[in-house]
């Protein structure tokens, strides 16, 4: 089910001058049995396929994929800094991604509490490694409707997206002002912020979509090995263009 009516405002007058309107998507997600093996690391064994279809339906009956995703215009573009509906987020990365366009959509995207805490619940470990990996492969799945959503609904031929906390660069604690882009208007997805500025439910992300003509993953400039969330090869040649090289 899809709700994206462009009629929920942001807030008051003042809001309204400046905040652009908050849309919501319900998308239905279903996991796929092979992505789920991988995701897995499934072994096959005699009655493995009927308990990893047990597993997959009970996890979809808990998804509740929501996200809430605003259209807006880059404002004042600086060295280094993106100014979006007049907050500023400093990012030498997100600044020269986002130098080429100008329309950009700020999302906040989440599966709902249910599969995590019924994981959190199931008393096997084993159990709970599967259902959080399920749960992983969801709110993937409901990003990836998100992004065909804008892309079919701009015509978009390319999207990227950057979140908080992905690189160096642009930190965790640029989730503050992030969701202040959303006010009060994103309530209804459930997802809050931590004194810590951690998402709850934990199965979920925020960010911002941008139109691209290359695709481009945070994966690419962050160094790290043997990252089980790593979803691109590491780029130095990337990272040195954005001089993120000290």
């Amino acid at each position: 089910m899809v709700d994206d009516t462009d009629s929920r405002s942001t807030g008051g007058a003042r809001s309204r001058a400046r905040k652009s309107a908050v849309h919501f998507l319900n998308p239905s997600v279903r996991l796929d049995i092979e992505e789920a093996k991988a995701a897995l690391h499934w072994r096959d064994r005699p009655g493995a396929a009927e308990e990893l279809a047990e597993l997959i339906q009970e996890a979809e009956s808990l998804l509740q994929p929501e996200a809430a995703y605003k259209v807006s215009y880059i404002e004042k573009p600086e060295d280094d800094v993106v100014v979006i509906e007049g907050v500023s987020f400093p990012s030498r990365v997100l600044r020269q991604n986002l130098d080429p366009v100008e329309r950009v959509f700020p999302y906040i995207i989440t599966i709902g509490i249910g599969l995590e805490r019924h994981a959190g619940e199931s008393g096997d470990p084993l159990k709970q490694y599967y259902l959080e990996s399920l749960a992983d492969l969801g709110l993937g799945k409901t990003a990836q409707a998100l992004e065909a959503h804008l892309k079919r609904r701009h015509g978009l031929s390319g999207l990227s997206s950057m979140s908080p906390g992905s690189l160096e660069d642009w930190p965790i604690t640029q989730q503050l002002p992030l969701f202040s882009l959303f006010e009060e208007a994103a309530r209804p997805v459930g997802v809050r912020l931590t004194e810590h500025l951690l998402m709850v439910p934990r199965k979920s992300i925020s960010g911002v979509f941008f139109p691209t003509e290359a695709s481009f993953q945070s994966c690419q400039l962050c160094p790290r090995k043997d990252c089980p969330g790593r979803r691109a090869a590491f780029d130095r040649d990337l990272r040195k263009k954005f001089r993120l090289e000290g």
